[in-house]
């Protein structure tokens, strides 16, 4: 399954926000280094119990990323 993801780096606090047809997420890193795709990954793999992978975006805040359920 593939979803659409809009990334807010630097904010006050974590969460996944679900919009009519893509999710915004908000994570406390800097965009510097991968450290905000490696928390995006770590945040929608908990929520979705499942592998997730990012497709395309990597240096963006629009994603395109693949969640593989099971």
């Amino acid at each position: 399954m593939l979803i659409k993801v809009k990334v807010e780096p630097k904010s006050r606090k974590e969460e996944i926000i679900k919009k009519k047809d893509s999710f915004l997420i908000k994570v406390k890193e800097k965009p510097e280094r991968g450290l905000v795709n490696k928390r995006i990954v770590e945040l929608l793999s908990l929520h979705f119990n499942s592998g997730v992978r990012i497709i395309k975006g990597h240096k963006t805040k629009n994603k395109i990323i693949e969640v593989c359920l099971k």
